[in-house]
């Protein structure tokens, strides 16, 4: 059996997988090892100059400037709590020798997180905070604060955590967009229970989907460097060497559960993205353009009589989204989204995840040879411009799942006229009861449910449990009893 360490996350893109940007492709070989921050360093060799016996490297930038910059900014995070979900029970194992639930008391994980206001904002990874009990930050300087969560997002595994104080010292953001393939960069956190540690590597590549947090509308578009990363990174600072923020460590690939591979951190742009919807929303944001897509590969290129491999191919077009207001269609190749170009799937949704329901972005399509531009405004999931709210995410945190308006083409082959489908599921009640991805809502306790208010109005007055009925794709209908 493989071994996994995943001091991370809890999407997977294969076939078409609908996540609002859909993807049909192949997936990449999986890595033979996916763990908690390490790496191998496969740094560029310098060109070297021999004086009295001593290699001096020559033309190597200066890292100090950036160090002393992000070190000050950079917290250790030490958890405590009782329980962890099971992708986390191989780490467990790992470093306490047998299953964590077999322990009677707290466990304790630590990581590291990197602070981004000056009043005590803190940006780590949603599996360092996870199913926390009690959370201590200790600064660079040795102080020590209790820390509360403001938010927290397992599909990019981000998270936001505040401490009670004021005037510490912050990093600023960069512009993940901006980085560059073979760049510099310093990766800081505190391994091992050190205090903060800098390493320095390049930008190995960008963009990287290692199909790690398991689930359909997961976000992965991670930068890769080989800047040697270990356990109790997770959560610290990437950083150029400007000082400014990149992204935030997550995962490594390794085949020892130390530094001895890649390292892969979140583009600061998507943490941006989220630390904002937090701060000013309490929820995510989610925004999609209602795509099915897929890569171009020189096979599918040639099966398709395309002139080259560039962009990514249109399969499908949600109905009422997006994309079909911008007419957008099947066999459109996307190039570029806001001046980016778009070489993957995974840069399409990393672009994509940057916005807001409401925010405009301007694409650029390939249509029978022709170049045309596209005005697009984008929607929810549920195709419109709402906000999602607290007791929104606190319903559907409840049941586990995520939903959409099924389409024009699955109710008719269903014979239904309204309903709720289920596009991702996670541990909550609906998994529970064997619901599957895929099923359609149409009652709940006799009611029809049309929207994602209808599902909201009824679970959350509700004592005791309710009956919920609905159609699969295939045809199959299902009955549901439900425990609240």
């Amino acid at each position: 059996m493989k071994k996994i360490i995943v001091l991370f996350f809890a999407a997977v893109f294969g076939g078409v997988v609908s996540v609002g940007i859909y993807k049909v492709s192949e997936r990449e070989d999986a890595l033979q090892t996916t763990q908690w921050p390490t790496t191998q360093n496969q740094q560029a060799q310098p060109q070297a100059s021999f004086v009295g016996g001593y290699s001096a490297p020559q033309n190597v930038p200066d890292f100090t400037e950036a160090a002393e910059k992000t070190v000050h900014a950079v917290v250790h995070i030490k958890t405590e709590l009782r329980r962890r979900n099971s992708i986390y029970d191989d780490f467990f194992s790992e470093f306490f020798g047998r299953p964590y639930h077999q322990y009677s008391q707290p466990v304790i994980a630590t990581g590291s997180g990197v602070i981004i206001t000056d009043d005590g904002y803190i940006v780590t990874n949603n599996h360092v905070v996870q199913n926390a009990e009690h959370l201590e930050v200790t600064l660079n300087d040795k102080r020590s604060y209790e820390a509360k969560i403001v938010g927290a997002d397992p599909a990019t595994d981000l998270a936001l955590i505040k401490i009670d104080e004021k005037n510490l010292p912050f990093l600023t953001y960069g512009n993940s967009d901006d980085v560059k393939v073979g760049e510099w960069v310093l990766a800081v956190g505190n391994p091992f229970n050190l205090t903060s540690t800098v390493t320095a590597g390049i930008v190995s590549a960008k963009a990287r989907n290692i199909n790690i947090l398991g689930s359909n509308t997961a976000i992965e578009s991670f930068i890769q460097t080989d800047a040697p990363i270990n356990p109790g990174n997770s959560g610290g600072a990437l950083v150029n060497t400007n000082g400014e923020l990149i992204g935030i460590n997550a995962a490594i690939a390794s085949n020892t559960g130390s530094y001895t591979g890649y390292s892969f951190a979140i583009p600061v742009n998507i943490v941006k993205k989220v630390v904002n919807d937090f701060i000013n929303y309490g929820e995510i944001q989610r925004a999609y353009i209602g795509v099915t897509i897929r890569d171009i590969d020189a096979e599918f290129a040639q099966e398709e009589n395309l002139d080259d491999l560039e962009g990514v191919y249109v399969v499908s077009v949600v109905d009422n989204s997006s994309a079909e207001d911008a007419d957008i269609r099947p066999a459109d190749i996307i190039l570029e989204i806001d001046g980016v170009k778009i070489n993957s799937a995974t840069r399409l949704i990393e672009s994509v995840a940057q916005h807001n329901p409401g925010n405009r972005i301007s694409v650029i399509v390939k249509r029978d040879g022709k170049i045309l531009r596209k005005d697009v405004l984008l929607k929810n999931r549920q195709n419109n411009f709402d906000v999602v709210t607290a007791e929104d995410a606190e319903v559907f945190d409840l049941l586990g799942a995520s939903f959409e308006i099924p389409s024009d083409e699955a109710k008719s082959k269903l014979g239904i006229n309204y309903g709720m489908q289920i596009v991702e599921l996670r541990r909550g009640m609906l998994m529970n009861k064997g619901v599957r991805e895929g099923f359609i809502i149409t009652e709940i306790d006799k009611s029809p449910i049309r929207s994602l208010e209808d599902i909201k109005n009824i679970i959350k007055d509700k004592r005791g449990g309710v009956l919920i009925e609905g159609v699969y794709p295939g045809g199959q209908r299902a009955y549901y009893a439900i425990g609240l």
